[in-house]
């Protein structure tokens, strides 16, 4: 049974799921104020006052309606809990509320005061952060959990030791000038060619593949004159070019705004499990189980308004193609985009770029010679295997996004050995199906082996057995052709892994070895969901003579700008960047992400620095270089600037 699934475009979905990730505390018509009392040694009593006009109520905390708190308290730190309910001060009365089943419900109207008495168990920071969630509405409108976060002073707290600026830190006057003056983007003909390669593989699919020699076609054979059609098909095809370059323009915008915004999208757990839900979902329509598409009424307004005028009705022909093709086009194009959203907005558009130029080409060139039309191969049955097999594509991506969730939760269940175990299985499944030993209710049975499903059989037999060592504890788990995409080599289910070499995790910890050993520290500014960064750490840092240069000579230090793990309470602040603008730093990975920006202006990872023991810069930064005697040569550098700079 076929279900018809209504969904919007999946990068729209991402786009707002990620705003409301980050969003700060909702526009309410309540302005809360907050103060911190003292009454003894690690306990404080919490002030919250409120004013609001308009006819709003807020509803009086220590109640709950319909299982939901009215008003709750949440700190960063287990180490501080609220002992006991709050006390309440205001014009509290009692009403009959519709929402709740004419049940009688405690509201306040206009001033309110409500108070928490908090025990801190160990350190008293200085500044305390946390959030009140709250409630409120009128009449029939009711608005629950709105947070407010807050920030306060406590009497006799201990002042966060936490360092960001290093003053002594000066990129731009290094000891020695070489390294990377801005990031590289070196990659982008690969991003590009990665999108070429998507829209090759979109293009045999059913919802695209048929429509080649249908829409060439129209143009060439219902055009007054062959020129006007021609110009009419190439056009057509550059819409299709544009229309996905278009997509990729909001996160120029919002990468202005927020540069960390990339970052937060790659390394976002809840949004990795989103893709990791959609690309299942994607998967098993892939299968036949459901069809995937976009509201009917949308297609069919652009399916209308196509007859509208002709520049304008060839652009909304191609604009109807790209939503009617959204099923076999969206899992394509959104893994693609999805891998490389945290290298920013240009490699996302770039990365479109190539996939839009792929589907719009063969209507270009099949316009150009319409008799190539009759060498394509019919549609037939083999459309389908292609979308079977993407569909386990999709499930071995899935899982990608299922592990970069859990790397960086640190939840521990998706393991790189039980990661390349799934992808086995995939890439079994894979063969089983080209085989014929599995099917699907539209698939057709195998009666002959054509040279293209023998060497596709070839391709994914060799891909399955080579990741088989991967789950093994020797040298050849190592994986290179795949580097990236496992999770850490150190991230394992065997308790010593053969391959895990570990690096110190705090930068402070790092400059008082190098000041004992008299090394430079190599900072590592990586990510558990950074795919470039395991590239570089399984293909360049495996390298002997790197490894002797990184290990020998220099104080290794990785800072995890997406670790969750948060900072004690006594560590947490309100840190004011170079800019002028305020961040809370309340996890690890704020603090090395806030570090990152503002002492060496970047926020994409990989990035490597050298500094000496005293926090002087010793050449400029170095991003992502998969030339391991380029990486070796800025080391060599950097130590030349150590001797210069030290004396030795």
């Amino acid at each position: 049974m076929y279900l018809k699934t209504r969904c919007t475009i999946i990068l729209l979905l991402a786009i707002c799921f990620s705003i409301k990730s980050f969003a700060q505390d909702v526009i309410s018509p309540y302005q809360w104020e907050v103060t911190a009392e003292k009454k003894a040694d690690g306990i404080y009593i919490l002030s919250f006052s409120a004013n609001a006009t308009g006819g709003w109520q807020l509803y009086a905390p220590n109640q709950v309606l319909a299982d939901v708190k009215m008003a709750e308290l949440f700190f960063n730190d287990s180490s501080i809990r609220q002992t006991g309910g709050f006390v309440e001060t205001g014009m509290a009365k009692n009403i009959k509320s519709n929402i709740f089943e004419n049940q009688d419900v405690k509201v306040y109207d206009g001033n309110v005061q409500w108070k928490a008495e908090i025990q801190i168990q160990g350190t008293v920071p200085a500044h305390l952060q946390g959030k009140l969630d709250y409630t409120y509405g009128k009449n029939d409108e009711f608005y629950p959990s709105t947070p407010f976060s807050f920030a306060v002073n406590l009497e006799g707290g201990v002042e966060a030791s936490t360092r960001i600026l290093i003053p002594t830190i000066d990129i731009n006057n290094p000891v020695n000038d070489c390294g990377d003056t801005v990031k590289k983007d070196s990659s982008l003909f690969v991003i590009f060619l990665l999108g070429l390669l998507g829209g090759f593989i979109a293009l045999l699919t059913p919802c695209v593949f048929p429509m080649i020699p249908l829409t060439v076609s129209f143009f060439t054979k219902n055009a007054q004159e062959k020129k006007k059609g021609v110009r009419g098909a190439l056009l057509y095809g550059f819409f299709i070019f544009l229309i996905y370059i278009l997509i990729t323009v909001p996160f120029h915008i919002a990468g202005k705004t927020n540069p960390e915004i990339f970052n937060n999208i790659s390394t976002n757990v809840w949004l990795n499990l989103f893709f990791f839900l959609i690309f299942v979902v994607f998967a098993f329509s892939f299968f036949g189980y459901y069809e995937i598409g976009l509201p009917s009424g949308l297609a069919n307004k652009m399916g209308a308004r196509s007859g509208i005028g002709n520049l304008t009705g060839i652009f909304f022909m191609a604009l109807t193609l790209a939503i009617v093709s959204f099923s076999c086009t969206g899992p394509i194009l959104g893994t693609l985009l999805a891998g490389v959203a945290e290298q920013g907005a240009w490699p996302l558009t770039i990365g479109a770029a190539g996939f839009g130029l792929a589907l719009g080409l063969p209507f270009a060139i099949f316009a150009l010679f319409p008799k190539w039309l009759h060498t394509i191969p019919k549609s037939g049955g083999w459309l389908t295997d292609v979308k079977v097999v993407l569909g386990f594509i999709e499930l071995a991506l899935a899982v990608k996004f299922l592990a970069n969730a859990d790397n960086v939760k640190q939840w521990g269940f998706l393991k790189r050995e039980v990661f390349i175990g799934l992808w086995i299985i995939v890439g079994i499944c894979i063969v089983l199906y080209l085989l014929g030993f599995i099917r699907f209710s539209h698939s057709s049975p195998v009666k002959k082996f054509s040279k293209t499903r023998i060497a596709f059989l070839s391709l994914f037999i060799g891909a399955t057995i080579y990741l088989v060592p991967g789950i093994t504890n020797t040298s050849w788990a190592k994986l290179k052709l795949i580097s990236g995409f496992p999770p850490p080599v150190c991230y394992s289910v065997y308790k010593q892994p053969v391959n895990c070499d570990k690096s110190l995790l705090d930068y402070e910890q790092a400059i008082q070895l190098a000041k004992k050993e008299n090394k430079p520290v190599l900072i590592d500014f990586t990510g558990w969901a950074c795919v470039n960064c395991r590239r570089m750490e399984e293909k360049v840092w495996t390298k002997s003579y790197v490894e002797k240069l990184m290990r020998n000579d220099f104080i290794l230090v990785s800072l995890y700008v997406d670790e969750r793990t948060k900072l004690p309470a006594s560590e947490q602040i309100v840190y004011k960047t170079k800019n002028g603008s305020e961040k809370s730093i309340v996890t690890i990975g704020d603090k090395w992400t806030a570090f990152q920006i503002d002492n060496f202006n970047a926020t994409s990872q990989p990035q490597y620095v050298m500094v000496s023991p005293d926090e002087k810069a010793l050449a400029k930064p170095k991003f992502y270089t998969p030339d391991a005697q380029e990486f070796a040569d800025w080391l060599k550098c950097g130590l030349d600037a150590f001797k210069k700079y030290s004396g030795k």
